[in-house]
Order: structure tokens, then sequence, then C-alpha cells
């Protein structure tokens, strides 16, 4: 045992060490089908006789990797093979997100079965990318597979790449930035890192998309430039980059661990519904995460190491959901999910209100989007620090924005399920967004952000290109309105007695996604940017709302009395 692993068994709070005897042999071939060579650190227990984790990944395999991915598991009992993915740090050939890792997956799983230290027992571990590498192989990786357990994560990345239709713009540059600084000492990427914040900064704000890479890490990004050219919807570039179509093939217990704020929650959502439509009983842990929290680590580990304890002694796994309420801290098990909580609309009323009547006539609210100064996205499913519950006043407080709140809540109501929204809109231009972001304001005024969704709006697509809902048809009706469906992150959350629901609309949300130009030019080489002069229109005929699970069960005059589907 080293001092290390005291320190990570006592951060993570571990559950106590079966062996502290652990031999550790590094930089393992591992021959792929096609030659290419990938390493692996195979970190063996001192015991007769143990299950194997393997965990492949493209971040490395030593420092607090290897301490907290590899020692740490293997003195709790495992053997454990921590692979480099291909074209990362030592492992041969080129790294090309998501396109080899089914094979180079199965190929590992084929060594693995050979070795004769294997007993039989296969687990796969890690969150992120390293969660879609054992997707990649779930379906076919055979008997030998007892159980995954795959924390913030999804079977298939491209959906979250261009979440409504748009662009994560975000989420892209960030991880390109990070996978472009590794390969050195820790020390080494964190300096990296640092110096490269100033640049991605500028390049979130500059056009074309084409170029922003190399602004930041000072040549091209290959998968950037991939993910730009290769957005429109049935692009068959991504036909062997996802693994969602497959997802109810896999036989294996699963343990889904996701984040209120997490931005592939939507998408690991959708997994855990095709397993459940597939006669299987997956785990499924929702939490306060965001994707890069600390805490989610410890909790993650903790999770898998009971797991697959349970799994390799052949008793029987929890099925059902367990979330924790926002609000409260209360941990709560459910039987499936969504519950069946039904919902209540909300819509939007003339001079800002919400409420749960239909609205009456009235004139339309009038903001304009301008994409040279667009409409920040404060907190939310974001992969950088700055994700998570902000207080959205800041925001609110442009023109840019529309804000409807309710009055002060006369009873605690409880939000546990999907959310959407549909936004009766009339644009100037054919081309652009609607975003929805629905907030918490408390009694001292603070407007803090549940939840939210964006839908692209796209004249030459019914659907949004590979977005989590469906985008806005570019036809609208006969006035010129579109009837707009957003689809939100999915919420959990119990709000107060006294405080108010709020509901935002705006015309885009960056550097979150990208921003619309208004143009209809290509995400890649858009250049020039219009402003939309945009109509929201709450009326009889025309009632924007939001849809929110859960119901008031009493309360004055115009408040709901119970669900309405």
């Amino acid at each position: 045992m080293t001092l290390g692993s005291r320190v990570v068994e006592r951060y993570l709070r571990l559950p106590p060490a079966v062996t502290r005897q652990v031999r550790v042999d590094r930089n393992l071939p591992v021959r792929a089908r096609d030659g290419v060579i990938l390493r692996a650190d195979h970190y063996a227990p001192a015991l007769p006789s143990a299950p194997t984790v393997l965990i492949r990944t493209p971040y490395g395999r030593k420092g607090v990797m290897g301490m907290t991915s590899g020692r740490a598991m293997a003195e709790r009992g495992f053997h454990v093979v921590l692979q480099s993915c291909r074209g990362t740090f030592d492992s041969g050939g080129v790294f090309e997100p998501m396109r080899h890792e089914r094979e180079d997956g199965l190929d590992t799983v084929a060594w693995i079965q050979a070795q004769p230290w294997f007993d039989g027992n296969l687990f796969t571990y890690g969150p992120s990318y390293v969660g879609f590498t054992q997707w990649a192989i779930a379906a076919e990786a055979g008997p030998a597979l007892k159980g995954m357990c795959a924390p913030v994560t999804a079977s298939g990345f491209r959906d979250p790449t261009y979440a409504g239709g748009a662009y994560s713009l975000d989420t892209i540059l960030n991880w390109a930035t990070i996978t472009s600084n590794q390969g050195g000492s820790l020390l080494s990427f964190a300096y990296k890192q640092t110096r490269a914040l100033p640049r991605l900064r500028r390049a979130l704000l500059h056009l074309p998309l084409s170029e922003v890479d190399v602004l930041v890490t000072g040549q091209p990004v290959a998968f950037f430039q991939e993910w730009l050219a290769h957005a429109e919807p049935g692009d068959p570039y991504w036909a062997d980059r996802v693994h969602d179509t497959r997802v109810a093939e896999v036989t294996a217990p699963v343990c889904m661990i996701g984040g209120w704020y997490d931005i592939f929650l939507p998408w690991q959502l959708r997994d855990y519904t095709a397993l459940r439509a597939a006669g299987r009983s997956p785990r499924l842990v929702i939490g306060p995460w965001t994707h890069a929290d600390l805490r989610l680590m410890g909790f993650s580990m903790r999770q898998a190491i009971d797991w697959f304890r349970t799994l390799a002694a052949g008793e029987p796994t929890p099925g059902g959901v367990r979330i924790q309420i926002g609000g409260t801290g209360e941990w709560r098990e459910l039987p499936d999910w969504p519950p069946p909580t039904g919902r209540t609309e909300w819509y939007l009323q003339a001079g800002g209100g919400l409420a749960a009547q239909v609205p009456a006539q009235s004139e339309p609210d009038r903001f304009r989007y301008d994409p040279a100064d667009p409409t920040p996205s404060p907190g939310g499913a974001l992969l950088t620090a700055e994700a998570g519950r902000r207080d959205n006043r800041s925001v609110e407080a442009r023109p840019d924005v529309l804000v409807y709140t309710s009055p002060p809540l006369p009873e605690e109501y409880e939000l546990i399920g999907p959310v959407t929204a549909v936004i009766y809109i009339r644009s100037s231009l054919r081309n652009f967004d609607v975003q929805v972001r629905l907030c918490e304001v408390d009694s001292q005024g603070r407007s803090w952000n549940l939840t939210d969704g964006l839908t692209r709006v796209n004249p030459t697509h019914s659907r949004a290109p590979g977005g989590h809902a469906p985008a806005a048809s570019g036809t609208p009706g006969t006035d010129g309105v579109h009837a707009v469906e957003i689809e939100l992150w999915p919420v959990g959350h119990r709000l107060r007695a006294g405080h108010r629901i709020r509901v935002h609309v705006a015309g885009g949300a960056h550097p979150r996604h990208a921003r619309n130009p208004g143009t209809g030019e290509p995400l890649a080489t858009a250049r020039n940017l219009l402003a939309a002069e945009n109509e929201v229109f709450h009326d009889p005929a025309r009632p924007s709302a939001i849809r929110l699970p859960g119901r008031l069960a009493a309360g004055p005059a115009g408040w709901p009395a119970g669900p309405v589907g």
C-alpha cells in the first residue's frame, strides 16, 4: 500500500481494502485486429482468484487515473486492466473518437479471456468517454461480461454534440482543448490548460467555427473539424460511432449514474428506457452533480465496487431508480423512470405572468436576438466548472430575454420527471433558435436555474439534426407563427412554499449552444450574422406554455388542482 492509496481511500470514502498487496504489470501489449498495439496496465491483487474490471480510457494510465481506477479498485478485490484507447498516450494508431472503440474493446476482451488469471467474470467501469467505451462492446462482449457501471455517459455521443439541433460549442471545444493538451505530466497538463483559457474565451466568439480549434490549440483538431462538417441528419459518418441502436441487446446488468446538470442526462435516460423496454432491470441513480463534479468520482467508485461485488457473489442486484430531490437533499427510491406524476401546463401570460390557466387574448411579447451579442448561458449542463446551479438575475435583465414569473407558491411543489415546452413564435428570419429555461425564485429574489433546453428552427429539416428534441418545421402556419417544441433536461426538485416559478424565453444560450447566425450558412463556415426580430404569443389560440411534472394539491383560484396528463 502507498501513501497515495491511503489518501484516495480517505478522500473517496471507499470501503476497506481486502488486500494491500497489488502487483502492477505496465505497458502490456494488446494487438488489435488491424495490427495496432494498444497498451495496458494490469493491477493484480494478491488473491487466489478475483474478477476483472476493464477500464478503457483516452486520459492516460498513470497519476490520478492509475491510483483511483487502478490500484484502489485492485485493493478492493479486482484484477484491473487499465488500457489507453487507440492513439492516446503510448497506444498505437490514431485517436478518432468513438470510431474504433467497439473493435478495440472486443479485441481486449478476447485478450483478457486468454489470460491465466482471468476467472471468467468481467466487469466494465468508467464515466463519460470511458463509459462510452463500455457501451461500444456491451452488446457483443459475450457471457463473460457480468456487469457494467456507467456514470454520466451514453451509448451515443452524436445527439449530445448537436443538442436541440444546434452545436454544443462549449463542451466540444473544451474537450478538444483537454485532449490536445494531455500527454505529459499532470503539472504540464494543468499549465497548458491555464494558458489556453484566455484563447478559449476569445475563440468562443470567433467565426467561422472551422478556425476556432486552431486559435485555442495552435493546430487543427481533426474530430472537431469532422463534427462541424458532419452535422446533417443521416450522415453516414456517424454510423460506426454510435451504439444506441443496440442497447436493447445488452443482457449484462447495468448500473447507470447521472447528474441533474450532466451534459449526457437526456441520452442516458434514453438508454435506460431502451433497457427497460427490452425487459431488463437496470439500476439508475441520479444525483445533484454536474459532469465534472469531484463528488461524483467517489460516489461512482463506491457504487461500482458494491455493484460488482454483489454480481460476483451471485446475489440479486437492485433495480429501480434512486434520485436525490433538489432543494431538500433527500434521496428517494422510485420503481421506474419517469414516475407517474402526470404533468401541469404553466402558460405564459401578458405582463410577464405565469399561471396554470390558458391566457386571455393579448398582444405578443417581442425581443430582438442579435448573434453579435449572443444571450449568455449561465450554469446548466456544461463540461466546465461554470456548470450547475447559478443565479440568473443578470441574464434576466437583458432585453433579449423574456421573463415570466408565477405568484408565490401556496405550498411545496415537487417536480420529478421530463420537462417540455411549446412556444408560439414568429420570427423575421427563417433560421432561428428558441431557448427556454426554468428557474426557481427564492424568498430573496434570486433566480436559480433548474433546467433548460433549446430547439433550432431550420427550414430544411423536419427534425433537429441529432438533437434530442424535434425541431420546429421550417414551414410556419398561415399567420407566420411556428409552434416550437422544446425538450428541456429532466428535473428532480422540490420548490418551497412562497417560492416562485420563472420561465425564460430567448433566442440562444451561448456558449453552451453555438449561436445561430440567422443566415442558414453551414455550421463550419458561417461568417455573417443577422439579428432576428421575434414575437412570442400567449393567447387562447396560441398558448405558449411549459409542461412541468407533478401538481399542486390545492390552492387559490387560478392554481392547478391536478395534472393534465
